[in-house]
């Protein structure tokens, strides 16, 4: 039984890390065919918002594994197929809106990152050399995030809190790395609470 259940981890493991990979290449998709007409807007409160390189740390280190914490979290094959499709959900509203109002950040938010400085700005700078500026509302991050944390509170009570403090987390770190306005938060919030109660249905 033991080794049944460890091949049923490796499995949805492996499930997990192969979606996040294709999922990206959605992603990536949208930045390509939304490239040169994308909107960027100037805030005055958001351009007063100091970058904070040490941010991405959070914004790359501590999301994926809370995915992979969600994956865990799933009772049986058949919960978990169900929670991979509320993913796939969300990934055709993003896609949907990424392609139907495509918007970036203005370019001078990145101007201050540079490959020779700090530990974390040379991460930022790499995670930058992958995530162009476009693709901004709603943010993916935080639609990702409330989902994954909502999964989390339904199969593990007890780490409801932790998933609510990590979507806090992501939050901040969009605002800080500058990979997103404040706009972005909230309809990423309400996306991944509606993707979620569209999982509640169909289970």
């Amino acid at each position: 039984m033991a080794n049944f259940v460890t091949f049923d981890l490796v499995v949805g493991l492996t499930s997990t890390v192969v979606m996040i990979i294709g999922g990206y290449q959605f992603y990536f998709w949208c930045q390509r065919r939304t490239k040169g007409r994308a909107r960027s807007f100037s805030f005055r409160m958001e351009n007063a918002i100091r970058l904070r390189p040490a941010w991405v740390w959070i914004y790359s280190g501590l999301y994926y594994p809370a995915i992979v914490a969600a994956v865990l979290s799933a009772r049986d094959f058949r919960y978990f197929n169900y929670m991979a499709f509320s993913y796939f959900v969300l990934l055709a509203f993003q896609m949907a809106a990424f392609l139907t109002f495509p918007v970036e950040v203005p370019p001078e938010w990145r101007q201050g990152i540079v490959r020779e400085a700090s530990t974390s700005q040379r991460f930022l700078a790499f995670v930058h050399g992958f995530d162009a500026r476009s693709n901004c509302f709603p943010s993916m991050h935080v639609s990702v995030a409330t989902l994954t944390a909502l999964h989390i509170a339904r199969n593990l009570p007890s780490l409801a809190i932790a998933g609510a403090v990590f979507v806090v987390l992501i939050v901040f770190s969009c605002i800080f790395t500058k990979q997103h306005y404040l706009m972005d938060i909230p309809v990423a919030l309400m996306l991944g609470w509606f993707c979620f109660q569209i999982f509640l249905r169909i289970l």
